[in-house]
């Protein structure tokens, strides 16, 4: 590591704690998931065949807020609820 590193290590710009927080209320991601992770995501949602894309879309803080077959129907939930959408691989 350089001093740089190791100086950013002991001293981060921004806490972990503050970190958690960044974009709450007004950022959400849109994931895709495959239907096979959806119970360990959305324990309430319905048994879903196995093998398909659907998409998950998250609070800032990765609470989960909805999951569809539509990548669109994600971010326009994101949008009616006021939050700008972002994509995460």
């Amino acid at each position: 590591m350089t001093e740089v590193e190791i100086a950013t290590v002991k001293n981060p710009a921004i806490t972990i704690e503050a970190l958690a927080h960044l974009g709450e209320g007004l950022i959400a991601y849109v994931r895709p998931v495959r239907s096979e992770d959806v119970p360990g995501l959305f324990p309430q949602a319905p048994e879903i065949a196995p093998g398909l894309q659907l998409f998950a879309l998250h609070a800032a803080d990765g609470t989960p807020i909805m999951l569809t077959d539509s990548r669109e129907t994600a971010v326009a939930n994101a949008w009616s609820q006021e939050l700008q959408a972002v994509s995460v691989h």
